[in-house]
C-alpha cells in the first residue's frame, strides 16, 4: 500500500507539474527555429495570449539550412485545433522581466486550419542579443553625434565660422550694437513730428485723411442717391433706355452695313457692279491703255502738250514773252502817261 501511494503521488506531482490531464486529448504540431532561445521542455504554449498546451520537446535537427536548425515540438488541446488557422505564426517570448519563455502562437487569416503532425511557420525573432546589438549600434551612433557636436562646439569657442564669429569677434558685436542704435533712431524719428513721423503723429494729417474719406462718402451718397452726371446715368432709367435704344439702333446699323456688303459681294448696285463687273473692269483696263499711250505720246513730244513738255524753243518763247510782258508792266508803272493819249474833237 505504501508502495501504491508513493507511485499515486509521484504521478499527480508531475501531472500538477506538467500541467498535464488524464483526460484531456492532444495533438503534436511542430515549429522550426534558428535559435531555441532558451525554451525549455514543458514550457507553455498560448494562442494569442491564452493557454492552449505546453512545449513537449525541443531539439537540434542536424540540418544547416536556415530557419530549420532547432525543432520545437507543442502539444496543443484538441478542442483549441480548430481555431489555429494553417497561416500562424509561433513566436518565443519573454513571461516576465525574469526570462521565463513560453511560445506564443498568433493566429493567422485563413480559413483553413491546422492538422494535427501539421507544422507552424516560426516569426523572425528577436533575441536578447539583437537587441544588444541594436542598442550598441545606436549608442556608436549617438557617440559619433556627440563627437561631432563637440568640435563644432570648440570650432564656435575658437571663433570659427559664422556662429563663432559671432559669438567672439567684437566686430560682429560692434554692427549689432550700431544697427540696434540705428533701430533705436528710427524709432525716435517715427515718434517724433519729423518726416515719417509727423505723418504718423501729426493730427492735422489725420484730420486731412479723414476729411477726404468723408467727402468720398458723401461723393458715394449722391451717387447712391442718383444725384449728379454719374447718379443719373447709374440711378436713371432713362438714360437706361436712351443707352438701350442706341444699343438697338447700333445693332440695326450693323445689319444694313452686313447688308450692304452683302449687296457688294452679290454685285447689287453700283459699287457692286463695279467690284463684280467684268464689263467695268475690261473698260478701266481700256482706258488705262489709252492713258498709257497718251504718256507716251507726250513723253516723246507728239502733239501740243508733248511739243510745249519737250520742244526747248517753246519753253524759251514762253520766258522771252514772260520777260517782255513783265518790262511793259514795270514801264507802264513808271510812266503810264506814256500809254495814255486823251484826243478831243469837235464836230
Amino acid at each position: 500500500m505504501a508502495v501504491a501511494a508513493l507511485i499515486i503521488a509521484a504521478v499527480l506531482i508531475y501531472l500538477i507539474s506538467s500541467g498535464t490531464s488524464l483526460f484531456k486529448t492532444r495533438a503534436t504540431l511542430y515549429t522550426y527555429m534558428d535559435d531555441s532561445a532558451a525554451i525549455a521542455k514543458g514550457a507553455p504554449v498560448r494562442l494569442n495570449g491564452f493557454l492552449v498546451g505546453q512545449v513537449s520537446n525541443v531539439e537540434l535537427t542536424g540540418s544547416t539550412q536556415p530557419g530549420r536548425i532547432v525543432r520545437i515540438s507543442l502539444e496543443i488541446d484538441e478542442k483549441f485545433m480548430t481555431q489555429i488557422p494553417n497561416d500562424s505564426e509561433a513566436e518565443v517570448a519573454a513571461l516576465n522581466l525574469l526570462g521565463t519563455k513560453y511560445i506564443n502562437i498568433a493566429k493567422g487569416k485563413s480559413a483553413q486550419t491546422v492538422q494535427p503532425g501539421g507544422e507552424i511557420k516560426a516569426a523572425p525573432n528577436i533575441g536578447m542579443e539583437d537587441w544588444l546589438k541594436q542598442g550598441n549600434t545606436l549608442l556608436g551612433g549617438m557617440q559619433d553625434i556627440l563627437n561631432k557636436a563637440d568640435v563644432i562646439i570648440t570650432e564656435i569657442q575658437n571663433g570659427k565660422g559664422t556662429l563663432g564669429k559671432f559669438l567672439v569677434d567684437d566686430t560682429v558685436y560692434n554692427q549689432v550694437v550700431a544697427i540696434m542704435a540705428q533701430v533705436q533712431k528710427l524709432a525716435e524719428t517715427l515718434n517724433s513730428n519729423r518726416g515719417v513721423g509727423k505723418f504718423i503723429n501729426d493730427d492735422a494729417l489725420y484730420n486731412d485723411v479723414r476729411g477726404s474719406v468723408a467727402r468720398i462718402n458723401n461723393l458715394m451718397d449722391e451717387i447712391d442717391q442718383g444725384n449728379g452726371t454719374i447718379g443719373k446715368l447709374i440711378k436713371d432709367p432713362a438714360l437706361y433706355d436712351q443707352g438701350r435704344e442706341a444699343v438697338v439702333d447700333l445693332r440695326k446699323s450693323i445689319a444694313t452695313i452686313n447688308q450692304v456688303l452683302a449687296d457688294l459681294q452679290a454685285g447689287k448696285g453700283t459699287a457692286g457692279r463695279l467690284l463684280k463687273s467684268d464689263e467695268l473692269a475690261d473698260q478701266l483696263k481700256a482706258t488705262i491703255g489709252r492713258l498709257d499711250s497718251m504718256l507716251d505720246k507726250i513723253n516723246s513730244g507728239q502733239g501740243t502738250i508733248g511739243m510745249l513738255m519737250n520742244d526747248p524753243s517753246l519753253y524759251e518763247n514762253l520766258d522771252g514773252a514772260t520777260r517782255e510782258l513783265h518790262g511793259l508792266m514795270k514801264d507802264f508803272r513808271t510812266n503810264p502817261k506814256k500809254f495814255l493819249h486823251i484826243k478831243l474833237g469837235l464836230f
